[in-house]
């Protein structure tokens, strides 16, 4: 079976900084790239950013650009979503995911997902 548990979600100001980890575990599976994904209130979930497990190439939603900091660290099979300059829009349950088709990638293909984490910005 395979996990992925994400951690570090809360509640921060805006302006603030928090870093989400999603650990991964279980059977070996075809893993290309993890991806982290949001989820606000009343709206359809939507892309922020991934990170190619082999060579580190990165991608990000237009939103986020400058702001956060996708990144992995192969040896702990663990990626890390650095999330600075927060804004109340960033409010959301943000999901790490486990892309297992690299045709889709970077904005699909993705096969596991974490439980999700609360990230809550407030004014």
């Amino acid at each position: 079976q395979v996990q992925l548990v994400e951690s570090g979600g809360g509640l921060v100001q805006a302006g603030g900084s928090l870093r989400l980890s999603c650990a991964t575990s279980g059977r070996s599976f075809t893993n290309y790239a993890m991806g982290w994904f949001r989820q606000a209130p009343g709206k359809a979930r939507e892309f922020v950013a991934t990170v190619i497990w082999g060579d580190g190439t990165t991608d990000y939603a237009d939103s986020v650009k400058g702001r956060f900091t996708v990144s992995r660290d192969n040896a702990k099979s663990t990626g890390y979503l650095q999330m600075n300059s927060l804004k109340p829009e960033d409010t959301a349950v943000y999901y790490c995911a486990a892309n297992v088709d690299v045709r889709y990638w970077p904005r699909g293909g993705y096969g596991y997902w974490g439980q999700g984490t609360q990230v809550t910005v407030s004014t």
